[in-house]
């Protein structure tokens, strides 16, 4: 659809960045689903709240599969559709440009290069895993590594989380291959990178969120 032009009406919402706010929304009143870019997987759901305390701003932003869209409660259904619409892309092109690695491959390289670039400098070389893969049976944990093969394991469920969540997690992990518990020395070779603690707070917030186990520093793995 194709977007308004001209000068917009100050009657009318304005558009706000899609990170901007994520209030308490009225209930449910409509959903369906969005237009993923090519090649980024299945659609999301679209999930549109009416908000009483809303006057004129439009938010959206991730929750778990779906992407959610606070809208004024007086918005009519034709200015509905061309708001969601404009704010699904906003929120879909933002996903694209900070979004995790999809495949094993890309997800081994960048492995590599958080080894290098966080580990290595404090060990003397980096260790690297013997395989990097997305795994969707890993329900009660971010990550999991296993020293013994070197092989390192995320779950499926971050891959729609900003890459910087993902970079933590995966360190995280790097970090096990050469210190299996999680000592003192473990948390100096993880808390080098500078994401660290928003990374912490942002899966338990996620945990809070979905009410799904997985979060905190003891249960990344």
């Amino acid at each position: 659809m194709a977007r308004r032009s001209g000068r917009r009406d100050p009657a009318q919402p304005s558009l706000l960045d899609p990170t901007a706010e994520t209030e308490a929304p009225s209930p449910l009143v409509s959903s369906g689903a969005g237009a993923a870019p090519d090649g980024a997987g299945p659609a999301p759901t679209v999930v549109v709240r009416r908000s009483a305390r809303r006057k004129r701003t439009v938010t959206a932003y991730r929750e778990a599969d779906s992407i959610v869209v606070l809208i004024p409660q007086r918005m009519t259904k034709a200015d509905e559709r061309v708001y969601v619409e404009d704010m699904v892309a906003k929120v879909l092109a933002r996903e694209s440009r900070t979004a995790a690695p999809r495949g094993d491959v890309a997800l081994a390289e960048r492995a590599r290069e958080l080894s290098e670039r966080y580990l290595a400098p404090q060990l003397g070389h980096a260790p690297e895993p013997s395989s990097v893969t997305w795994v969707t049976n890993q329900n009660h944990r971010w990550g999991s590594c296993t020293p013994s093969s070197g092989a390192i394991r995320l779950s499926h469920r971050m891959q729609p989380m900003p890459s910087w969540v993902v970079d933590y997690v995966l360190l995280h992990e790097l970090a096990h291959l050469v210190e299996a518990s999680h000592s003192r020395r473990f948390w100096r070779l993880v808390n080098v990178y500078p994401e660290a603690d928003k990374a912490q707070g942002y899966l338990e917030g996620f945990q809070a969120a979905s009410g799904t186990t997985g979060a905190g520093r003891g249960d990344v793995g």
